[in-house]
C-alpha cells in the first residue's frame, strides 16, 4: 500500500486494554476526623474497542482522527484506619465500575515512511459519558457507594508506530489520559466525606487496523 497516506480519509477499528485509576484529593483533615491512616487508589485492567476515522490535513505528516469508543473500567480506593473495628483488618476498599462511551479527537504527528514503517506522536482530547455512572442513584447507607459525574472530559497524549501490510495498516499505541474536571460527588455518606476531590486517569494500549 504505497499511496495509502496520500488517501484523503481513512476508516479502522480498534481493540485494547486499559489500566484506571483516579488522582485523589482528601479533606485537609480527612485524617484526624475520620480516623484514617490513608486513602489510596489502586489501578485495576479493562478493555475497549472503537472505530475510526482518519483524515490527511494537507500533508501524510499530519492527521486529524476521530475514534469513538466503548471502554470497561474499573477503579479501586483503599480506605486504611487505625481502627480496625471501623474496617476488617483496618482496611476497606470502595470498587467503582463504569462503562464509558469515549470520543477522543486527536491530532497526530507521522515520521515519513520507511519501507513499511512509520511512528507518530498525538495529543488531543476526549469527551466521556459514564452509561454505569450512579450520579442521580439514591444512596444506599448500609452499603454506600461513591459518586462520579456522569460526564468528563479529559487531555491525551500518546505515541504509536504503524506497519504497512498489502490491503491495510496495523498500529500499535500507547496512550495517556488524565481528567481536567474533578469528577467526584461529595453526598457526605461514609465513604464520600474524607475524599475532595476525584480526577479520572489512566493508560491505554490499543492495537488498530486502518484500510
Amino acid at each position: 500500500m504505497k499511496n495509502f497516506d496520500k488517501k484523503a480519509f481513512s476508516f479502522g477499528f480498534t481493540l485494547g486494554i486499559n489500566s484506571s485509576d483516579f488522582t485523589v484529593f482528601q479533606l485537609e483533615d480527612a485524617y484526624e476526623s475520620y480516623g484514617l491512616v490513608s486513602i489510596t487508589n489502586k489501578s485495576q485492567p479493562g478493555g475497549q474497542l472503537g472505530i475510526l476515522t482518519s483524515l490527511k490535513l494537507g500533508t501524510p505528516v499530519l492527521r486529524l482522527r476521530l475514534m469513538p469508543t466503548l471502554s470497561f473500567q474499573e477503579r479501586v480506593l483503599e480506605y486504611r484506619s487505625l481502627d480496625s473495628s471501623n474496617f476488617k483488618n483496618g482496611i476497606s476498599e470502595e470498587r467503582i465500575n463504569s462503562t464509558c462511551l469515549n470520543i477522543p479527537l486527536t491530532l497526530i504527528f507521522k515520521t515519513k515512511r520507511f519501507n513499511n514503517f512509520t511512528a507518530y506522536a498525538l495529543f488531543g482530547g476526549q469527551y466521556c459519558i459514564d452509561l454505569q455512572s450512579q450520579q442521580d442513584a439514591s444512596q444506599n447507607y448500609i452499603d454506600p457507594f461513591i459518586k462520579l459525574n456522569r460526564y468528563d472530559i479529559q487531555g491525551q497524549l500518546g505515541a504509536g508506530v504503524e506497519f504497512f501490510a498489502p490491503f491495510f495498516k496495523f498500529a500499535v499505541e500507547l496512550k495517556y489520559s488524565h481528567g481536567v474536571q474533578n469528577s467526584f460527588i461529595q453526598d457526605f455518606s461514609p465513604v464520600a466525606k474524607p475524599v475532595d476531590q476525584l480526577y479520572n486517569k489512566g493508560w491505554w494500549i490499543s492495537i488498530i487496523f486502518e484500510s
